[in-house]
């Protein structure tokens, strides 16, 4: 009898458990013990089912295989926190504080010695031999047979032993250590904000970089509150009536506008500096000022001639309706005059 045919006879698919296996065999034998059963095969299906079980057993039973569960990630190591905080200023047109940016911010400093407090020595305890604790002592001179007081220069007139501190060469100052960052500059941000980053000077140390934004001002545009970005613009008289187009100033460059001669004010809508942080835009507001010669030369004055005459009929009368009603109105006889 084959494994496979020795787990059909009990009943079972291959590959199953021990208990499994031990519990049909048991059940089975309930059913076909000679005890119990009377019929002719019960002696031949117990022997198959014994058969069965050693079968398997010789071959070895399944074993449930336990997976180790993974562990979990360990949890990510926080940051260090910064052993000093550095204060700069930024300074950004207003095309970058509108549309974002990338800025390298780069900068040394140093420091006092934490290790001595800035003072450059450490109290050992006591008094100042030198002195004996009183923090001056007396310089002799020719003239003075007791010499003239002066501060000790061993305690510095402090009376207390010292001895120097070794971390800053009793200088109190620890050595200028460099840095340098790339600071991502979010879309809209305001003349006075604050942005934050973190470096690693040249010695290792974590620093905390804090940046106030300086927005230099706008040669043409005027920033407003709501974002709208306002700008005069003054175009030649002539281009305006004929409905030219014009280059205005915008965000990212010039973007071109066309005239209209019963327009002077164009709103365009998203051109604008956000309304907050990485928000909407708000709209450019050009106002145009159309200007005119104070004199015309010959050449002008006869084409205003001409085109003076094209908005007149042969009979002399304007071609324009309501120039046609105020001259009619004018020239009618009124009552009363």
């Amino acid at each position: 009898m084959s494994t496979d045919n020795a787990y059909a006879e009990l009943g079972l698919a291959p590959g199953a458990s021990e208990a499994e296996v031990k519990a049909a065999w048991r059940r089975l034998v309930s059913l076909w013990h000679p005890d119990r059963n009377s019929s002719a095969s019960a002696v031949q299906k117990m022997q198959r089912l014994n058969e069965a079980l050693e079968r398997i057993s010789h071959a070895g039973f399944a074993r449930t295989v336990t997976r180790p569960r993974p562990e979990p990630p360990p949890p990510p190591t926080p940051p260090p926190e910064p052993a000093r905080t550095i204060h700069r200023k930024i300074e950004l047109s207003l095309d970058e504080a509108a549309l974002g940016c990338t800025r390298t911010v780069s900068g040394r400093y140093g420091g006092r010695c934490a290790s001595c407090a800035g003072l450059g020595w450490h109290a050992s305890g006591g008094h100042c031999r030198a002195c004996a604790g009183s923090g001056a002592v007396r310089r002799a001179s020719m003239y003075n047979w007791f010499g003239t007081p002066v501060e000790c220069e061993a305690c510095r007139g402090g009376g207390i032993a010292r001895r120097p501190c070794t971390d800053c060469g009793a200088t109190g100052k620890l050595a200028v250590q460099r840095f340098r960052v790339g600071v991502r500059i979010p879309q809209g941000v305001r003349d006075g904000d604050l942005l934050r980053a973190t470096a690693l000077s040249s010695a290792g140390e974590h620093l905390a970089i804090e940046l106030r934004v300086v927005v230099r001002r706008h040669e043409f545009l005027e920033l407003f509150e709501d974002g709208t970005l306002r700008c005069e613009v003054p175009v030649d008289g002539f281009a305006w009536i004929a409905g030219h187009e014009i280059e205005v100033p915008a965000l990212g460059g010039p973007r071109l506008l066309r005239l209209q001669r019963t327009q002077l004010v164009y709103r365009i809508a998203a051109e604008g500096f956000p309304r907050e942080r990485r928000g909407p835009r708000g709209d450019l507001c050009i106002t145009v000022r159309p200007l005119f010669p104070d004199a015309l030369h010959a050449e002008q004055q006869a084409l205003l001639d001409r085109l003076i005459a094209t908005g007149v009929a042969r009979d002399g009368r304007p071609l324009q309706p309501q120039l046609r009603d105020w001259q009619r109105r004018m020239r009618s006889p009124r009552k009363g005059r």
